[in-house]
């Protein structure tokens, strides 16, 4: 359905997205994820035609709608593409049904079947009975469901959503994260979404890009990201909770793990980067041959398991597990680590073989 080729924007000398590519299945639900200054809303808004690339290409269905290469680019309305706002972006002037009808009447569809849509989408997204209100009559979350009715009023092939979740509290951001996967259901488009939430990530998207410093640092399902993790990057930024990297070296006696001499578990040749999977530590307040001690930082209940973190210098742990002892502020934590780690990183973050 949509197809990126070496997409690169540069503002200046800064380049903000860098030689970009990747190719989006037709009715798929793909989440650019990452950290603040990723790159990851600049490329929705190339995708969405209010930037055009400095190089490369974008292509809907077969057809070209950018060449940064020859500065040109269709014009968003042209795209067939919805766009939501953090924002929202609603007319204060207009009912609900008026701001859901608006992009109708642009593109100069009848009166009567606009009234039938207006009506559909409203009833699709649950809020049929405030077509009379203005968006100061509303809360966040229905202005959102406005939003989102107005951008699927004109059926579009392409629903792009910029961080729409980001101005609602937790609870709220729950359910419509799932209202907004029903509605991608229902419409059968390819969908785009930005955050930098990596749990939004993990539960709503087909596929995952995880995006730093204007790269991908992988593509994949989450499953594939959460289970193969290509840099330390991804490693430590998908999954609830993340993964644990700590750093190793081969030193006479073993391993040194961020300055405790462990013994020898696995083959290690130089420094790296060793992963541990949260699930897999354990913790105590006494000492053994396989353990790091490091203070205790906090200990909350996940899904009917304990999470136990510990921290010393730039290190820190965390560990799942059913049961743990009690731990106060200023106690020593033992992290008991697994005789082999789930991975090896290079200390600038690539697999090792």
């Amino acid at each position: 359905m949509i197809s990126i080729s070496n997409l690169t924007k540069s503002f200046g000398d800064f380049d903000a997205v860098k030689s970009v590519s990747l190719s989006v299945p037709k009715g798929s639900f793909l989440v650019l994820v990452g950290p603040s200054g990723c790159g990851k809303s600049t490329m929705l808004r190339m995708l969405a035609g209010l930037e055009t690339p400095t190089a490369g290409t974008i292509t809907f269905e077969g057809n070209t709608v950018s060449d940064g290469n020859k500065n040109w680019t269709i014009e968003p309305a042209q795209r067939d593409t919805g766009l939501v706002f953090q924002s929202y972006a609603l007319w204060p002037h207009m009912t609900v049904a008026g701001n859901v009808e608006w992009p109708l009447k642009v593109a100069k569809i009848a009166a009567a079947e606009r009234k039938a849509r207006v009506a559909e989408v409203l009833t699709l997204l649950g809020i049929e009975k405030l077509a009379t209100r203005y968006p100061n009559e509303i809360s966040g979350g229905q202005q959102q469901r406005v939003a989102i009715a107005r951008m699927i009023a004109p059926k579009p092939g392409i629903l792009l959503f910029d961080e729409p979740l980001s101005n609602l509290d937790a609870k709220l951001r729950v359910e419509m994260r799932t209202e907004l996967l029903r509605v991608h259901r229902a419409t059968g488009a390819t969908s785009i979404y930005v955050t930098h939430d990596q749990v939004e990530a993990m539960t709503m998207a087909s596929h995952v890009a995880v995006l730093k410093d204007g790269e991908v640092e992988q593509f994949g399902t989450p499953e594939e990201l959460v289970a193969n993790p290509q840099t330390a990057f991804v490693a430590t930024f998908v999954g609830t909770p993340p993964a644990n990297l700590v750093p190793v070296r081969p030193v006479e006696g073993g391993i040194e793990f961020a300055g405790t001499v462990l013994p020898k578990g696995f083959e290690l040749e130089g420094a790296a980067q060793a992963m541990y999977r949260p699930e897999t530590l354990g913790v105590s307040h006494t000492q053994s041959q396989r353990t790091l001690a490091l203070d205790f930082a906090e200990a909350s209940p996940v899904a009917g398991r304990i999470m136990v973190t510990g921290t010393r210098g730039d290190l820190r742990l965390t560990a799942v597990v059913d049961k743990a002892p009690k731990f106060a502020p200023g106690d020593t934590v033992h992290f008991l680590l697994p005789e082999k780690p789930a991975a090896l990183f290079t200390p600038a973050g690539e697999i090792m073989a």
